[in-house]
């Protein structure tokens, strides 16, 4: 947890549930269309429904982060298919746009990295939208950095990060 604005209920970090798919899908579309200048690309997608199976899937985990009752964060990862067992992929990390800069990323991305270490990862990597300087600079100051084993992707829609998951 981290400490609140005073009246104020603290930040709650926890597994996300199966019934809260609708609101982590509208949280996700809100902050995904800060970047997507021209709209969000599968935007007729039922996100739902994709966010429903992602809490429920077997393997991963969402995590979100709650405040007053509200969902205010979200972050999806698993072991990506066909990778080592010890090395994780974010998929999914949001922020509700009017919740930026509280220190909510900062605990999510926090509660992550403990999850990833009490499940024995060693590696972390995730994919970030080249035009999301905001996102960038995130997560350049909690230690990603360029994948050097990840030629850039040709379309330059994408940049791909890697973080060691080790003890701090």
């Amino acid at each position: 947890m981290i400490n609140a604005p005073r009246g104020s209920e603290p930040l709650v970090i926890r597994a996300a549930l199966p019934a809260e798919a609708e609101a982590v899908a509208a949280l996700m579309v809100r902050a995904r269309s800060t970047y997507y200048p021209d709209g969000m690309p599968d935007a007729d997608a039922d996100w739902p429904a994709r966010w429903r199976e992602a809490i429920e899937r077997p393997v991963g985990r969402v995590l979100c982060a709650v405040r007053d009752d509200r969902l205010i964060g979200v972050a999806s990862f698993r072991t990506p298919e066909g990778a080592p067992a010890e090395t994780v992929k974010l998929f999914q990390f949001h922020v509700d746009p009017g919740h930026w800069r509280g220190g909510v990323g900062t605990a999510l991305h926090a509660a992550c990295l403990e999850q990833w270490r009490a499940d024995g990862r060693r590696t972390a990597v995730l994919e970030v939208h080249a035009g999301n300087r905001r996102a960038q600079a995130f997560y350049a100051a909690r230690g990603w950095t360029p994948a050097p084993d990840v030629p850039p992707d040709p379309d330059g829609h994408h940049l791909v990060l890697h973080r060691t998951v080790a003890a701090e």
